[in-house]
């Protein structure tokens, strides 16, 4: 049974309101430095529009409020007096921090008000629906499930492949030898995973390691310092994990491959190879050769699918013509030519 059967996922319970300033959208910080400590405890965006017209029995404060042009306008609607309490009124609770689009104005009282309830205020130029597309999948991307394995990430004719396998089987060696063969380096030793909605696994390696790789013998190299920026990529999606383990004549190991091996990392599906090695085994070109059949599966050939299709035709052949079964030459005429 493999160590990746027993993964425990983990995942953040609250991230700081600053962490926001890393999304890739244009922000300007209303409030300075106030509330930029305080936490965000949900994914989901909210904008309140009710709660600013009184209504706060179904008001999500702990979320982030977005005010686009209906929550603008509202506001612009009121006199003076109205819209001050309006926003005291929402203010009141302990709300994370509020993010105007479109570059609306707002006035100095209201920003004062935030102030005074510890409440980062932001403005961006983007639209209310871009502004909520990439906050929300920033936030989908915080806030998702994640799990530490150990093993190679690399990257091979585009396919991301984990090789994993008990310390010292030689997954940084086989690495190795795929960078120096074009391929690319995620990561080595410790691989991050996080779940990208329901179906996709995104892996990269840690702000401490990076791109560096021990070798037994040798010690640490820097892969990107030594085979350069086209050896290396900082993340990839996880499409087949290739589990290695010695040979063992004993062992049940596939011979057509018809028999997919169900296999999922934090309920995600992944393709599972696993693979005998023995010394003298040229593992670095099985690996490539598992990423491109992986791509003609992606693409719709199945090679075992069609050997055996191929070959039930045959049987049914030869059954029908009450004949023995044999296996014709694949050449029926040798011509001239005999090197």
């Amino acid at each position: 049974m493999s160590l990746l059967d027993h993964i425990k996922p983990i995942s953040k319970e609250m991230i700081p309101v600053r962490l926001l300033l890393k999304a890739p959208i244009q922000w300007t910080q209303l409030t300075g430095e106030i509330g930029l400590d305080n936490f965000i405890t949900d994914k989901s965006l909210h904008r309140p529009q009710l709660a600013l017209a009184g209504f706060v029995g179904l008001f999500t404060f702990h979320r982030v409020q977005v005010f686009g042009n209906t929550e603008i306008y509202y506001l612009q609607s009121l006199t003076h007096e109205e819209r001050i309490e309006s926003f005291r009124r929402l203010a009141e609770f302990a709300i994370p921090c509020i993010i105007i689009t479109n570059d609306h104005e707002i006035n100095q009282e209201i920003i004062d008000i935030a102030k005074l309830h510890n409440i980062a205020m932001f403005r961006t130029p983007f639209g209310t629906t871009k502004t909520i597309a990439l906050l929300s999948d920033f936030l989908e991307d915080q806030f998702a499930e994640q799990a530490v394995v150990h093993g190679s990430f690399v990257d091979i004719y585009g396919v991301g492949v984990l090789l994993h396998g008990r310390s010292g089987i030689g997954k940084s060696e086989i690495a190795l030898d795929l960078i120096e063969r074009g391929h690319r380096l995620v990561a080595d030793d410790v691989i991050m995973l996080t779940k990208k909605r329901e179906n996709v696994l995104m892996g990269t390696g840690t702000s401490l390691v990076k791109h560096f790789m021990e070798i037994r013998g040798l010690g640490i190299i820097n892969v990107e310092k030594m085979f350069g920026i086209r050896a290396i990529r900082f993340q990839k999606r996880l499409e087949i994990v290739v589990e290695l383990e010695e040979w063992n004549k004993e062992g049940n190991y596939t011979r057509t491959g018809l028999d997919e091996d169900p296999f999922s990392i934090l309920q995600v599906p992944v393709s599972r190879v696993i693979l005998p090695i023995f010394p003298g085994k040229n593992v670095t070109v099985i690996a490539e050769v598992i990423a491109l059949n992986y791509l003609l599966k992606t693409y719709g050939y199945h090679a075992a699918n069609v050997f055996s299709e191929t070959l039930e035709q045959e049987i049914q052949k030869k059954t029908d013509e009450l004949s023995s079964l044999h296996d014709d030459r694949l050449i029926s005429y040798f011509q001239s030519d005999i090197e």
